[in-house]
């Protein structure tokens, strides 16, 4: 029987992560949504150009999404890292990354405009 996944699966964003470091206030929430969705394409911008700090911006990333709950860019971000450390192939890790941060800020969008 396969283990349970040590961070539950909920979507780009773990809302429940995000409520309890934002002590429950909605309007930290969203100012911490808004940063990080701004944030993340900065870096991204930054990263897809492969400068010689891709392990330092990536685990920046890291950081930041772990706080939020995105832990699916998170994830992405700490193989970027990784990947550059060991000097091994981080193509198919920046796609990765891309693809979960397209994702978060998707959904981001999404709260975001939630009325």
């Amino acid at each position: 029987m396969p283990s349970p996944p040590l961070v539950p699966d909920d979507g780009p964003i773990d809302l429940a992560h995000l409520q309890r470091m934002a002590l429950g206030d909605i309007s930290l929430e969203r100012e911490v949504l808004a940063m990080f969705a701004a944030q993340a394409a900065g870096l991204m911008d930054n990263l897809v150009k492969l400068p010689p700090n891709v392990a330092e911006l990536a685990h920046t990333l890291k950081g930041s999404a772990r706080a939020i709950g995105a832990f699916r860019v998170a994830d992405a971000a700490e193989w970027l890292e990784t990947a550059f450390r060991d000097h091994s192939d981080a193509a198919q890790a920046l796609m990765a990354l891309s693809d979960a941060v397209a994702e978060a800020r998707s959904a981001i969008d999404r709260i975001l405009n939630r009325s």
